[in-house]
């Protein structure tokens, strides 16, 4: 059965020159396919786009039935977390350079956004995190990441040491500029920096990555999903938690930052014979020297 969206929402970086245009062609192509817009409520304030109507995060997930996102890997990042509760389906058009997760080129957008109308799609559906920070046994902080949860020194600060627990078993004190948990979407983001291995997306586990720790035994790890990992700040001044980009500051000796699986995730549609092993080939140049 060939599946019809009635009702599409645009979200667009919006401190991107030139949006506007980009964002204004995109509405008025789904407009002709008989489909309705509504534009993400700061997405159309600040490109001053009026004939749409303009809805909060919650009026469009449960209104509509795809979102696109253009912009890059972070804008995609941002919004997915906001529509992952509601389950809207998301399709990623990139400005720019095509990202991990917003694999469709401005030029190609008509080409490729009319076959994933009219239901000619891949399905991915991605893992989350969620975590929150512990002190004196009470909740102070609640995060979800599509990306990661990390753990870190403060700017100025020497390094942290951080007891690591999964379950209710001790794994390790760490010492070090802090610790990465990283989804399978992660893995190819802070994580890669630091050290980590690529996990693919279909993979049911975290990784556990150190920031240049003092130990060099101290090394990456797989862990399944199913259980918490569990951080606490044994030592080390001014740390910080930041899921994605929700941070928090100045962690205090004894918190602790335990990160689990969400029971939410992020649904992407990609075009029709969507490869993940192409993306890598694409992005980490992997082609080179053929």
């Amino acid at each position: 059965m060939v599946k019809r969206f009635q009702h599409v929402a645009i979200v667009g970086k919006h401190q991107a020159r030139g949006i506007r245009p980009i964002l204004q062609e995109i509405a008025d192509f789904l407009t002709g396919l008989g489909i309705k817009i509504s534009l993400e409520r700061e997405t159309a304030l600040n490109t001053g786009i009026t004939e749409f109507e303009a809805l909060s995060n919650e009026e469009l997930g449960a209104q509509c039935d795809l979102a696109i996102v253009v912009g890059g890997d972070g804008t995609m990042l941002g919004f997915a977390r906001e529509m992952a509760r509601y389950g809207v389906p998301l399709v990623g058009i990139n400005q720019g350079r095509l990202g991990f997760i917003t694999d469709i080129s401005i030029e190609k957008f008509r080409e490729t956004l009319g076959p994933i109308l009219a239901g000619d799609f891949e399905t991915e559906r991605r893992a989350m995190l969620e975590g929150a920070v512990w002190r004196d046994e009470v909740s102070i902080f609640e995060g979800l990441a599509l990306n990661d949860v990390v753990v870190s020194r403060g700017a100025t600060a020497s390094m942290v040491e951080l007891r690591i627990d999964i379950g209710d078993e001790f794994v390790a004190n760490m010492r070090a500029d802090g610790v990465i948990v990283a989804s399978p979407t992660g893995s190819t983001a802070y994580s890669l920096s630091a050290g980590g291995p690529i996990l693919h997306p279909s993979i049911a586990g975290w990784l556990l990555v150190p920031i240049a720790s003092h130990t060099l035994s101290n090394r990456p790890i797989v862990l399944p999903d199913t259980g918490a990992v569990s951080v606490k700040i044994v030592a080390g001044r001014d740390a910080s938690v930041n899921f994605d980009m929700q941070s928090l500051a100045s962690l205090q000796h004894g918190d602790r930052v335990t990160v689990r699986r969400s029971a939410h995730q992020v649904c992407f549609l990609h075009p029709e014979g969507w490869s993940y092993y192409a993306t890598l080939r694409r992005k980490l140049r992997w082609h080179e020297g053929e």
